[in-house]
Formats: structure tokens, C-alpha cells, sequence
């Protein structure tokens, strides 16, 4: 059965950080996605984050040879499927939040070091209800960095 958000996709060109913002409650320093370039209601989303020596995990990881944690790529995978949910859902998600629920298969196979773009793709694999599971790739210029599939479940704020 075809949900009726997926009957037509709807490609959105870019959403900015402020946009990102309106969607999920993520603040900086832990908001790890600066814009989506890409989304396709129901199915797709891309999001990019330029990665700084300036963020603060940097200090103590490592401070001679500084290395994003594969935790924090996999936070910008579900923050970017974040947005795909709540822009998909458009009003239906009023006063909700998209949790994580399960992480599977995550494999990282890269260091990411600030000046890297981390381009994040996220592909809806099945939705049921409230419940939404997703593939993850996170890559820097053609290389995959780190890879994952995981769930997250819309929930009342």
C-alpha cells in the first residue's frame, strides 16, 4: 500500500539551516547538519555539514589528530532523516519528534577531519505507522566515510 505523501514526489531544491531548525530541535553545538540540498518526499534526503577544527568534540578527540566520532556521523544520518520525516509528513507532524529506535550495520570506513564536507544520504527503506527505518551513507568528495541503517519512530513532544 502506497501512503498518499508518496504518491507524488515532491523535490525540494535546498533547505537552509534556519529551515532545518523549524523541523528538528537540534541547537548548536549538536545540530550536525548545516543545510539539506536535496529531499524527495517520502523516500530521500542529502545534507551536508562542513566540518571546523572550531567544534568543540575536536578537544578531546583527538587533540593531536582531530577526528569527527563515527557517533556524531551517524547523528547527522538520523538528524538529516529527521527532516526527510518532518518534511514528508508536512502538518501530520505538528508537536512531534523523530527519536532513534535502532542502529544496525553501522561500518565506518574513513576518518572525517575538519575541512571535509560530509555529504549525508538517507533513503527511506519501509515505514509502518510511526515507525520509519532508513539506509545511511556518509560520504567526503567520492569516498564513503561510514554507512548504517537504523529506525526512529515520530513521537508526541
Amino acid at each position: 500500500m502506497i501512503n498518499k505523501m508518496m504518491d507524488k514526489p515532491d523535490p525540494v531544491s535546498e533547505l537552509d539551516v534556519n529551515e532545518i531548525m523549524k523541523m528538528i530541535p537540534h541547537r548548536y553545538p549538536f545540530l550536525m547538519i548545516d543545510k539539506v540540498v536535496e529531499i524527495v518526499k517520502g523516500e530521500s534526503a542529502v545534507g551536508e555539514k562542513a566540518v571546523t577544527v572550531a567544534e568543540p568534540h575536536f578537544q578531546g578527540h583527538f587533540p593531536q589528530r582531530p577526528i569527527m566520532p563515527g557517533v556524531l556521523i551517524v547523528e547527522a544520518m538520523a538528524q538529516t532523516a529527521g527532516v526527510l520525516v518532518v518534511h514528508s509528513l508536512g502538518d501530520e507532524a505538528m508537536n512531534k519528534l523523530v527519536y532513534f529506535m535502532t542502529i544496525d550495520s553501522a561500518r565506518f570506513r574513513r576518518p572525517v577531519v575538519p575541512g571535509d564536507m560530509l555529504r549525508i544520504h538517507v533513503n527511506r527503506k519501509q515505514n509502518r505507522g510511526a515507525v520509519w527505518k532508513f539506509d545511511g551513507k556518509a560520504m567526503v568528495r567520492d569516498s564513503l566515510v561510514a554507512e548504517a541503517t537504523f529506525a526512529a519512530m515520530l513521537v508526541d513532544s
